[in-house]
């Protein structure tokens, strides 16, 4: 399984490579805005993304849009802090297929991630 993770805060995406490599899964790019992350997307051909939905230049909601149109079989995961409902909802109708709030416990990520990968 290969996955591009997208999210503005540095210290988010180390977390998120960390648990990934810890549990032998590929990290094969990072993305700090939506913009990057749809052009990783098209660079890189991952298996999954982990996609935050606030993000600078063009937030997750956009970049899974644009992500799906190019692809339309593209899995993502739409991460988003706690109270951002309504942003999951719009994430979800976006073409995410599925989410997981900020903060994760490293085995609710893995899970959420394998079972959207088996898909």
């Amino acid at each position: 399984m290969k996955v591009l993770i997208a999210d503005d805060a540095a210290f988010m995406r180390m977390m998120i490579r960390n648990i990934l490599e810890e549990n032998g899964i590929e990290v094969i790019g990072e993305a700090s805005n939506g913009k990057e992350a749809v052009e990783r997307y098209k660079e890189l051909s991952p298996d999954l993304v982990t996609m935050d939905i606030t993000m600078p230049v063009k937030n997750g909601i956009d970049a899974i849009k644009d992500i799906r149109a190019f692809d339309s079989k593209a899995k993502i995961l739409a991460c988003s802090a706690m109270g951002q409902e309504s942003m999951v909802i719009e994430a979800i109708k976006g073409g995410a297929q599925g989410f997981i709030v900020k903060p994760f416990q490293a085995d609710k990520l893995i899970l959420e991630l394998t079972k959207l990968y088996e898909k």
